[in-house]
């Protein structure tokens, strides 16, 4: 039979104490949350949040963005549908109309949402309701105000011009909250990157394969131009796609790194959950080699207004 194992016996008299006043930490009393007041600014209510964690790492994109915005270098912001849904499109718009952002890309759900609200002011069905009986997304004004815009000049001036050049057209009555509209009304490139089969317009019997597709390439190679842009110290912001964006944020930085823009910038990931794509594609891989990404985790409809509100009190701060 084998004897026990001899194991030590220790003596915790011995033990090397460290001082607490020596001791390194993560938390000091300077960064702690102060109560906001009522009446107070919004930049005294950014000032009484906790400088840790989320927070600091939000301070800190601020400030990036505040500073490209001062040294004129590009800011994008990627949007998928649910931003829309969440009834966020007026701020991207401010932020678009004050320079702020100077390009916007989105997937195809944002045209549904974007182009109902300025047309009839809503927007959003009850899916699980019109599923069953197979009139989810058999909206005939929908699809046939899209559709017509996209095979119309689509293959010419890109799927989110001509859409936004179609709202503008019509006099869509709540255009002035619309991403597409006011970025053709102000130049601002508005992307739309589609993939077919997944926007309700596609099961319609005027979708024109070939005019959806020259469309959609038309802004992909725009979107390589911004993204170009971009890499100069600029930075993007991918709020809420999960897959489409990232992937096609990442093929456009190859093509703009392939033609020799290397610089270092900074991008960010906002979205409800922490996926692999948003992750790997937008957070990490384009800074294996420089510049940082961040990731937020939250309802966009409370963080991306935040995060605005805490770019203009950063940029009116260096005024």
């Amino acid at each position: 039979m084998k004897r026990p194992f001899a194991f030590p016996t220790l003596d915790l008299n011995q033990l090397s104490l460290t001082a607490l006043g020596d001791r390194p930490s993560k938390v000091s009393r300077d960064a702690l949350a102060k109560s906001f007041v009522p009446g107070q600014t919004f930049a005294q209510f950014w000032e009484s949040l906790p400088d840790i964690l989320a927070v600091k790492d939000l301070r800190s994109l601020v400030a990036d963005i505040a500073r490209s915005n001062r040294e004129g270098k590009a800011v994008a912001l990627g949007a998928g549908g649910h931003v829309i849904k969440t009834g966020l499109a007026p701020i991207v718009v401010d932020l678009m109309r004050d320079g702020i952002v100077n390009a916007v890309a989105t997937n195809g759900s944002v045209c549904i949402h974007d182009v109902e609200l300025a047309i009839v002011g809503k927007t959003s069905e009850d899916v699980d309701a019109s599923l069953r009986d197979g009139s989810f997304g058999m909206t005939r004004e929908t699809a046939d105000f899209i559709l017509d815009a996209i095979a119309g000049e689509g293959p010419s001036v890109g799927l989110g011009r001509a859409l936004g050049n179609a709202l503008l057209k019509r006099g869509a009555p709540f255009a002035g909250a619309s991403i597409l509209a006011q970025g053709a009304a102000l130049d601002v490139p508005v992307t739309v990157h589609v993939a077919i089969g997944t926007d309700i317009i596609h099961m319609h019997p005027k979708a024109d394969g070939a005019a959806l597709g020259a469309a959609t390439l038309f802004d992909f190679r725009r979107f390589t131009e911004v993204v170009a842009a971009v890499t100069d110290g600029g930075a993007y912001l991918n709020f809420g796609s999960a897959v489409i964006l990232p992937e096609v944020f990442l093929k456009a930085l190859s093509v703009a790194r392939n033609l020799g823009y290397r610089n270092d910038f900074v991008t960010a990931d906002f979205d409800f959950i922490r996926h692999y794509r948003t992750r790997t594609n937008v957070v990490v891989r384009p800074h294996l080699h420089g510049g940082r990404g961040y990731m937020f985790t939250g309802h966009h409809e409370i963080m991306m207004p935040l995060f605005a509100a805490g770019v203009r009190a950063a940029i009116e701060a260096h005024n």
